[in-house]
């Protein structure tokens, strides 16, 4: 596994593809920061090789084109506070402009892009937007753990355009974290696994088979699996085309000996908003006109009793909704 210590940057320009997928609020405040944090040592490291650092990211899920809530702009104040460097920063991250600020950068200083997700061809994996996106740098370095299971240009296609390439200091030790726990985890070993996709995710499950003793599903993913097994989810969150992988999933856990743990009940909303009304609900008899947002008491007591009797724990993604745009 090559890292940023197997490669000196003095005079280089390092393309980072970061994740600072950070929440926001109304106001645009930064209220968690522990994404953008777990990369200063791979910054610092860059810089204080005598590089400069030219990062790229995405924020939330925008549809067709750039929308102001979801502009990393935001994020270029307190990027400068914690680094101690001013950031310059370009509201389009392939224009004639943001290249020319990424070929006149000095060593030290940094360069953050706008939202990769503005266009479209990032999410498709297109090969001439992250040739594009290659533009900005001489070495690549990925140090985005979060977004590394996704086959987009900023990351599995851009590296592809360059000769030296690297993991940051945050990725290589979330996978060395990763090998460690696969080769040989203390049991009975459990994982959780959440968020609002079973696409997302359906590479985990499957690799999770092959090792996990129980596997805890819940986020929206979970509403998925329930209509796979005949459950009625109202207006909840769900993949139709996924639901025969759901389906084959559970057949192939059930051939493994591995016990899959779906929400016994769950909080729903008659609105996806803080003012909604809400009640708890059994999963699988969800109403029409409400939909489920959380996992409800219930599926809190059995998920914990599961997790209580288990010696290693691997959780990926939340068991609901933390954030409403």
């Amino acid at each position: 596994m090559t890292t940023v210590d197997s490669l000196d940057f003095a005079g280089k320009r390092a393309l980072i593809r970061v994740d600072f997928n950070v929440p926001l609020t109304c106001e645009f405040k930064i209220t968690d920061d522990s994404r953008m944090t777990s990369v200063l040592p791979t910054i610092q490291k860059i810089l204080n090789d005598g590089g400069s650092v030219v990062l790229m990211s995405h924020l939330g899920r925008p549809k067709g084109g750039p929308e102001a809530k979801y502009s990393l702009r935001p994020l270029v104040s307190h990027l400068a506070a914690i680094t101690g460097t001013e950031v310059m920063f370009s509201d389009d991250c392939i224009s004639k402009e943001a290249f020319e600020t990424s070929t006149n950068m000095t060593p030290g200083s940094i360069h953050l892009l706008e939202n990769l997700r503005f266009y479209k061809e990032e999410e498709s994996g297109d090969s001439s937007f992250a040739a594009s996106l290659a533009k900005h740098g001489d070495i690549y370095v990925n140090d985005a753990f979060g977004t590394a299971h996704r086959a987009h240009a900023s990351t599995a296609i851009v590296a592809s355009f360059f000769k030296q390439k690297c993991f940051g200091y945050l990725m290589a030790k979330e996978v060395a974290n990763a090998k460690k726990l696969m080769n040989n985890p203390d049991r009975p070993f459990t994982s959780i696994v959440g968020g609002a996709k079973v696409s997302d995710k359906i590479l985990i499950i499957e690799n999770l088979l092959n090792i996990a003793d129980h596997i805890i599903i819940g986020g929206g993913m979970a509403y998925t699996f329930s209509v796979a097994k005949g459950g009625q989810i109202g207006n909840s969150l769900f993949e139709a085309d996924r639901v025969e992988k759901c389906a084959e999933i559970l057949k192939k856990a059930e051939a493994k000996g591995v016990q899959i743990h779906l929400p016994q009940d769950n909080i729903i909303a008659d609105a996806f908003s803080n003012e909604a009304n809400t009640q708890l609900c059994d999963s699988g008899a969800i109403p029409d006109g409400w939909m489920g947002l959380d996992i409800g008491e219930k599926a809190i007591k059995s998920f914990s009793e599961v997790l209580l009797k288990s010696k290693t724990i691997l959780w990926n993604g939340p068991m609901g909704v933390f954030e409403m745009t």
